[in-house]
C-alpha cells in the first residue's frame, strides 16, 4: 500500500532519477477550466535538486498549460510510474515556479542540468518545492519496454533561431487553452 515520505532520498530518489518519463498535472484556480496532464521525458532534463526540490527543463511545445497554471496558482503534481521492474507509482505534490529563458536567473538554473540534450529550445526551467512525497502500488501500470529517446523536439529546435523561437512563443504559447497568460 501507499506511503508518505518526509523527503526524496535514498531508493526513492534513485527510482525517480531512473525513470525515462514523468507526468505533470496542473489546473487553473476555481471550478472552471481544464486540468492538464503532460508527459515529459528526455534523459538529463529532470533533476532532484535537494530532498524537497525538483526541477526540469521545459522545452518549447504545442501549449503552455503548465506555465499558465503555475503563474496563476503554483499548484502541481509530478508523477513517475515504473513500467519495468517492481510496480511503483511516486507522486510529488508541491508549488512550482517558472523561470523563463528571458529571466536573468535562467542561466544559473540551466547550469544545473549538466547531462541535458541540446538546451537551445528550452523555454524555461520549472522548479517545484515539494510539500508531499508519496508512493502507491502501481499494480495496474503495464509492463513496457523502453526503446530509446525521441530526438524530434531537439531537431525541431535546432532548426530555429532565437528570433524564431520567440515568435513561436508569441504565437503558440502566449495563453493557455482557457485564456490564462503564459508569458
Amino acid at each position: 500500500m501507499g506511503k508518505v515520505y518526509p523527503e526524496i532520498s535514498g531508493r526513492l530518489r534513485d527510482f525517480i532519477e531512473a525513470q525515462p518519463i514523468f507526468f505533470v498535472a496542473s489546473a487553473p484556480s476555481g471550478p472552471d477550466g481544464h486540468v492538464n496532464v503532460s508527459p515529459k521525458g528526455m534523459r538529463g532534463t529532470f533533476v532532484v535538486v535537494d530532498p524537497l526540490t525538483v526541477a526540469w527543463l521545459d522545452y518549447h511545445g504545442s501549449g503552455a498549460e503548465t506555465i499558465a497554471h503555475l503563474r496563476e496558482n503554483g499548484r502541481i503534481t509530478v508523477m513517475f510510474c515504473a513500467f519495468t521492474g517492481p510496480p511503483k507509482v511516486v507522486r510529488l505534490h508541491g508549488r512550482g515556479v517558472v523561470t523563463p529563458l528571458t529571466d536573468p536567473g535562467f542561466a544559473p538554473l540551466l547550469a544545473g542540468f549538466p547531462d541535458a540534450p541540446d538546451p537551445h529550445a528550452v523555454r524555461s526551467v520549472i522548479n517545484v518545492t515539494v510539500d508531499r512525497v508519496s508512493d502507491a502500488c502501481g499494480y495496474a501500470v503495464p509492463l513496457m519496454d523502453y526503446r530509446g529517446e525521441r530526438d524530434l523536439l531537439i531537431e525541431w529546435g535546432a532548426h530555429r533561431t532565437e528570433e524564431d523561437l520567440a515568435a513561436y512563443r508569441g504565437r503558440k504559447n502566449a495563453t493557455s487553452i482557457d485564456g490564462l497568460p503564459a508569458c
